[in-house]
């Protein structure tokens, strides 16, 4: 028999009988009775998903009894059942960890049913917890999340493990688009505060009169509109992480602030008195040089060495190029699983053009690119002609693709024209050649409109 295992533990042979009897009543039960404290113990191999036991057993209590069974096994759920003497005794045993108590009366039989599917919704839940912090720390495993076998890569890889094996602050810069979050994520989720908070918070969005409410949080009625207590990101990562992204958008009063909270690792609600100690890992992040910033004095310098800690740099897609390629067959399997669809190739010239490019948008850009080309495609082959460059600066990095001056002149028209609407005359106009140009072009099939 498979199902959810119960040990009833009551030496009063009709009671025990009653229970066993009652919760058989569900079929996904597989219920056993034992008279004695140490007849459960000889079958705890049995692996119990529950355990109830009378807290007036023959040979032993139910503290003894519950304590043995958290020394084999501290999450299996116990149920005391007790008679009203003992009640003192039963609460005694909720404090020291056990599931429920249930006095014996009339009522016993559906509490117990109750206690149970409680219990048994309990354990579901507190797996679900734990099966996805498994798949979080394997999403966030920085060799598979985190896609490149550059030599750059390979030095910020050595970087983030030295990261995750310490609680030093972390500091990560780079353009925009380099997967600063992402590098982040991996060191949190595979550190040993990966059970706790990743509190992610980008300072750029957050209005300069709130930051402070924002980050330490706030009392009910310390300002107009404050109509209850709010805890702040600092307090929401307890015993975890704290990503403040793009950290030099804070002005000089609220980075003054968050130096005291970083000194003295405590933090005092808006309107409040009390202080709340931390215990929090601070990441920053900025896609600016703060060296630079703090020479411009827009940014504390005090500040600057509390954030600082292990800085990585993360470099653009640009210096490493020989990761293009892969970073894009990465992206194409994900959104083919994603989307349900059959695996599709990159054709040799989609992959040259795809090396041609310098990616001002970095990753970020290079994923958007391979998802529209996918959708752009025949379904089975992405082809050069799918792959559109779609950063603004990158409307003429068809340029590094050499080419004849004819070709070239071609691919400058085209774009003219379709920004244009197909208005040859003003087209004309705005690259000073004469019209006749463009329609001989067009008759010559050079262009299409």
């Amino acid at each position: 028999m498979s199902g959810y295992k119960i040990f009833i533990v009551e030496d009063d042979p009709w009671y025990g009988e009653i229970l066993e009897y009652h919760l058989s009543l569900n079929e996904d039960y597989e219920v056993s009775l034992f008279q004695s404290g140490k007849a459960c113990q000889k079958e705890l191999h049995q692996q119990p998903d529950l355990i109830t036991i009378d807290y007036s057993l023959g040979d032993m209590n139910g503290q003894e009894l519950f304590q043995k069974i958290r020394q084999w096994n501290p999450n299996i759920p116990v149920i005391v059942i007790s008679g009203q003497q003992e009640i003192d005794v039963a609460l005694g045993l909720l404090k020291s960890g056990a599931f429920d108590y249930i006095i014996k009366d009339d009522n016993t039989k559906e509490l117990l049913w109750n206690s149970v599917l409680r219990a048994q919704e309990t354990s579901k839940l507190k797996q679900q917890v734990r099966n996805l912090t498994q798949q979080l720390g394997e999403k966030y495993d920085f060799k598979k999340s985190i896609i490149g076998n550059s030599q750059v890569m390979e030095n910020t890889f050595k970087l983030m493990t030295k990261a995750i094996g310490s609680h030093i602050n972390v500091s990560i810069s780079g353009e925009t688009g380099t997967g600063k979050e992402i590098v982040a994520k991996a060191i949190h989720f595979n550190s040993d505060r990966k059970k706790k908070p990743f509190v992610p918070v980008n300072m750029a969005s957050i209005p300069s009169e709130l930051v402070e409410s924002e980050l330490f949080g706030h009392e009910k009625g310390s300002f107009t509109g404050a109509i209850a207590r709010k805890i702040g990101k600092f307090e929401e990562a307890q015993g975890g992480t704290i990503f403040l992204d793009e950290i030099a958008e804070l002005d000089i009063a609220a980075q003054s602030k968050l130096l005291r909270v970083l000194q003295e690792r405590e933090v005092t609600r808006v309107g409040g008195n009390g202080t709340v100690k931390l215990n929090v890992r601070v990441i920053a992040a900025t896609h600016k040089n703060l060296q630079e910033e703090v020479q411009k004095g827009t940014f504390r310098e005090d500040l600057y060495y509390r954030v600082i800690g292990l800085p990585i740099e993360l470099p653009p897609l640009r210096e490493r190029q020989e990761d293009v390629l892969l970073l894009a067959k990465f992206f194409l399997d994900a959104f083919c699983k994603e989307s349900n669809s059959t695996a599709i190739n990159i054709s040799v010239e989609a992959k040259k053009k795809l090396m041609c490019y310098n990616y001002p948008g970095n990753i970020r850009e290079l994923k958007s690119m391979i998802e529209l080309a996918s959708v752009m495609s025949d379904g089975k082959t992405i082809e050069s002609n799918d792959i559109n460059y779609g950063s603004i600066r990158g409307d003429m990095a068809f340029m590094a693709i050499e080419k004849s001056m004819r070709e070239y002149n071609c691919e400058i028209i085209k774009y003219f024209l379709k920004k244009y609407n197909n208005d040859v005359l003003l087209v004309a106009n705005k690259l000073n050649i004469g019209k006749s140009t463009i329609y001989k072009m067009i008759k010559d099939k050079e262009i299409k409109i």
